[in-house]
């Protein structure tokens, strides 16, 4: 006869280190407050469960993919959703994460293939109302309101795909603690994996985020998915970014841009004109740059306010940029360009709500700043391209030909890039190659 035993343990809600003994502050990762109590059963006797089968290379079969019938989803996917793998989306509240995986659960469903949609926040005439909204006229999708993880898993015998909404609103009867607490959202998470490994069901999680941005739970859920994904977007405007923090079948550099309507979200195919107003009148403080989002250039629109202060310490504002890398386009300008902004209050802003970490905007965004100073404008035909090092040189900056042909395509007339660059002309554009900032501010301010 078998002996059962149990273990009282503890573990980190941030990094899931695991403690025999509680205390205030993790010692794996230094977090304050996030050891939750937890008992680990063993059983004596002979193992039992599913056991894995130890395969050969030939035998594992390729990837499959599932299309979501949407351009911009398909391309942060990196071509569908994969069977048998765990996707969490998350995002603030109302930016429109929901809509996103029925308008993709209706889409699946048309094609024959029986999906379960749960959800623990509406009842299901609010779901069954959104979904006609959206279209939904077949009878695969199925829809199924409760918050115990159980019941959705017995409930999902026979379907081929499965959407949770949201994970932080499931419950383990089994288990301690409220929804949205770390050891449930842990273990109902675990069940939905194990849904999908065994059973090659794609599964798609919602997850909820805290004020600071970070996803609700135990920092453990981040690893144990196989995709995350953050949609964001300012609520006053019509656009929405989808950006993958994580994917382990496809590049996580893709971005999707949507735009929301009334009938759902729908791809935006020219992102370029999103982001840039396309003014003819020049203005000081505005320089035009290309982003590369993953293989997608983007022409983006930077402006930058310097204003005179009064006060000892000048403000530094940032909407866009890493408000670290404008203190260091600053110093590198005061440095090597002999452009101060000691006496200036700094304002940078990328239109369209961008938020890029591409080094090669470096050089447009210094322009910007450098046309405010100095209080004269850049002609509106004249695009940046190239990343400034602390010694105020302009680097070569990664797929510069791709750049520059979106620029042509955009009818830029100009291009200044660094002087090292290794492209060969692009039709009518005009290439300019600067060896350094205080060369190119020189160059555009004679």
């Amino acid at each position: 006869m078998s002996k059962t035993s149990k273990i009282k343990r503890y573990r980190c809600a941030d990094c899931g280190a695991i403690s025999l003994t509680w205390s205030g502050r993790c010692t794996a990762c230094g977090a304050w407050g996030t050891l939750f109590e937890e008992v680990e059963v063993h059983k004596g006797g002979p193992r039992s469960g599913f056991r894995a089968k130890k395969l050969s290379l030939k035998e594992v079969r390729e990837v499959l993919r599932i299309s979501s019938k949407n351009s911009e989803l398909d391309r942060v996917l990196g071509g569908g959703w994969v069977e048998g793998s765990v996707v969490l989306l998350s995002g603030e509240p109302g930016v429109g994460k929901s809509t996103l995986l029925l308008q993709s659960a209706i889409a699946i469903a048309s094609e024959g293939k029986k999906v379960l949609y749960v959800s623990g926040e509406e009842s299901p005439s609010q779901l069954a109302s959104r979904a006609k909204r959206l279209g939904a006229k077949d009878e695969s999708l199925f829809l199924l309101c409760t918050d115990d993880i159980d019941e959705a898993l017995d409930a999902s015998g026979d379907v081929e795909f499965l959407f949770v909404d949201s994970i932080q609103t499931m419950r383990d009867k089994n288990e301690n603690g409220w929804p949205g607490s770390p050891l449930q959202v842990r273990v109902t998470a675990q069940k939905c994996i194990e849904l999908a490994k065994t059973r090659d069901v794609p599964v798609v999680m919602v997850g909820h985020i805290t004020k600071s941005g970070q996803i609700a739970g135990p920092k453990l859920l981040e690893h144990m998915v196989d995709v995350v994904l953050f949609f964001e977007g300012d609520k006053t405007s019509r656009y929405r970014i989808l950006r993958p923090e994580k994917n382990r079948f496809a590049s996580s550099d893709e971005i999707g841009i949507f735009e929301m309507t009334e009938g759902g979200l729908v791809p935006v195919f020219d992102p370029s004109k999103m982001f840039w107003s396309e003014t003819p009148i020049a203005e000081a403080g505005v320089a035009m740059g290309m982003v590369l989002e993953g293989s997608r250039p983007l022409v983006a629109e930077f402006q930058a306010l310097a204003c005179s202060t009064p006060f000892m310490y000048p403000k530094r504002t940032s909407r866009g940029i890493d408000v670290n890398k404008l203190h260091l386009l600053l110093a590198v300008l005061e440095k090597r360009a002999g452009l101060s902004a000691r006496n200036f209050d700094v304002y940078v802003n990328v239109v369209g709500g961008l938020t890029t970490k591409d080094p090669g905007v470096d050089l447009a965004l210094s322009m910007a700043i450098a046309s405010s100073i100095i209080d004269r404008p850049i002609p509106p035909d004249v695009c940046f391209i190239g990343e400034v090092g602390l010694a105020g040189e302009v680097r070569p900056v990664a797929r510069s030909s791709l750049r520059m042909r979106e620029a042509e395509r955009m009818g830029f007339k100009k291009i200044v890039m660094s002087r090292y660059e290794r492209v060969g002309k692009s039709g009518s554009i005009r290439q300019t190659g600067v060896e350094s900032l205080k060369e190119a501010v020189r160059m555009m301010f004679p």
